[in-house]
This record gives structure tokens, sequence and C-alpha cells, in this order.
């Protein structure tokens, strides 16, 4: 199969049992091992036994990354080929540029861990919020967030699919839109439980520590394209990935554009690499005549690779 793309999720995927399909695979084990050793964190047992870890911002970031990379690396051990392009959802774009070899896992870790502590601290808790808008299109949701954030911040930021779209801002702001999005026609308004704003205005206090941090952080050239949150672009040059990864902060998430402007490259075929199935399900919305597996246990991966 040639000209296929991996997509790797962000925050909300995460679940107990969420790795129970690839038991008998030791490259599992040994990436939540390096994972643990490297944060001193036990993340093996965050996914095995009930816990309230698990949804702590901290601990879901890296979590999620150490998921989406122990999946990469199955994938990999049991013969899969490289894709011709990568994209991830949020914290995924940080598992893409691993998988892509633009970042080592070792410096991934505490990179997303840094960068879920200082978005928990830019904005105190219980004062932002994020809301999940459904059935209106991406300008009407738009001109809700103008018209509802009264001086406070309220941005449409996850382009998820024709007609999903998250709002995120200041809680008493995104109460409003809610309001008013049912007002105007959406079919569903739906609180998000998210301890921070992500992706708005109100994560530039925690972009501009991240851009501090990144300048100590080593970023190679990836060797698979990744198409970035912010811009729908990818790049060859290190800067521009660190770039990239600051302004994606405080940026919208523009996944329909992603999907689609892969899909126009060729690419009819994607597999999501890592725990569960929201950015498939976002695919065939996007792309109605593209195919997207969700990787989430051995049996998926093999059937993957005889495509």
């Amino acid at each position: 199969m040639q000209n296929f793309a991996f997509f790797f999720p962000g925050q909300g995927s995460q679940s107990v049992g969420m790795m129970a399909g690839f038991e008998g695979l030791a490259v599992i084990q040994e990436t939540f091992q390096q994972a643990s050793d490297t944060l001193k964190t036990d993340f093996w047992a965050m996914v095995t036994e009930p816990n309230e870890l698990l949804n702590q911002t901290q601990h879901t970031q890296p979590l999620m990354l150490t998921a989406g990379i122990a999946t990469w690396r199955a994938y990999q051990q049991l013969g899969g080929t490289a894709p011709s392009v990568l994209a991830g959802h949020s914290l995924g774009e940080y598992t893409a540029l691993v998988a892509a070899g633009a970042l080592s896992f070792e410096d991934a870790l505490p990179l997303v861990k840094f960068r879920a502590e200082v978005m928990q601290s830019a904005v105190p808790e219980g004062q932002g919020a994020m809301a999940a808008i459904l059935g209106l299109g991406d300008d009407v949701v738009r001109a809700v967030c103008a018209e509802s954030a009264q001086g406070e911040v309220l941005e449409a930021v996850n382009f998820n699919s024709p007609g999903q779209v998250v709002i995120a801002g200041n809680k008493a702001a995104v109460e409003r839109g809610m309001e008013l999005a049912k007002a105007k026609g959406a079919k569903r308004a739906l609180p998000l439980p998210v301890s921070v704003p992500s992706h708005c205005a109100l994560m530039k206090p925690a972009a501009e520590k991240l851009a501090e941090y990144l300048k100590s952080v080593q970023v190679q050239v990836p060797n698979i394209s990744v198409l970035h949150n912010a811009d729908v672009k990818s790049y060859t040059d290190v800067d521009a990935i660190k770039h990239a990864l600051v302004q994606q902060l405080y940026s919208s998430v523009r996944w329909v554009e992603t999907v689609q402007a892969i899909h126009q490259q060729g690419v009819a075929v994607a597999a999501e690499c890592g725990p569960g199935k929201v950015l498939a399900g976002l695919t065939k919305r996007i792309v109605a005549d593209m195919s997207c597996v969700a990787l989430t246990n051995q049996t998926s991966i093999n059937e993957f690779i005889s495509l």
C-alpha cells in the first residue's frame, strides 16, 4: 500500500484498559516502562487500574504520547511500512513529531508534561471552559463567539468535522456562547469535562513559557512530513517546527482542513495510531471517500498492514 496517512489522537481518548488489545507485545510494556522511568510516574498502572490521575492534564498528556508511540512501535515491529504523511490532533502533534524522528521520545515526555503544567497554571481552575457545538456552520459559530464574548475571551478552537466545532474561553463567556448557539439552531451544545481552555488566547502566557522551554529542546528535520494544527503546513526548518508548536497552544486546531489537505495529496487511506476511535470517526465525516482504521489492538494493526 502506498500513500497512506497516520493520525495521532490527543487528550480525551484516554481510558482505563485502553491498551488491553496489545497483551503479549513486549514493545508496549517497554515503551510504558521507558515513560515511567523518564517521568518517575507509573503510567502502566494508570491505564490498567481505575484511578483519579488518568484525567489530570499533567498526566494525560505524557500518557497519550506514550500510548501513541507504543502503538507506533508495535506497528513497526509487526512489519508496518512508513506512512507518507502524519498529523496529530492537538497533543497528538507531538506524538506525530516523535514518530517522524523530529523529537526523541525521551525529550518529548518532559516537554509535554511541561506543556500540560503551563496550560493548567495559565488559567485558574474553574475560570476557563470548553464546549462542543453541534450542527452549526463554522462561520455561525465564529459569530456566536464574537457576540457572546462581551469583553471576555471566547473563540472557536477545534474545527473537528463539518458541524462539530469546539469553543473555548472564560467560563461565563462559554456559557453565554452555548445558550446563543442553541438559540441559533445548534443541535447540541455540550460542556466538555476539561480543566483547561485549550487553543484560545488565554493560553498565550503558557505559549511564552513553552517557547522558552523549547529553546533547549533538540529538534531534528522530520523524516516523514507532519502537517501542523495551526497552519496546516509541514516544515523542514527546525525553528519553524518550534514556532508551530508554540502557536498551536493559542491557535485553533484546523482538523477539517488538515484531513482535506492530506486527501488532496492523493491519500485515500489513513490509520488512527493510539487509543480510541475519535479521529477515525471524524475522518469519515470530513472526507466521505477516505477510510481511517483505528489501530486499537494487535489484530487491527495486522489487518491494516495486510491491506
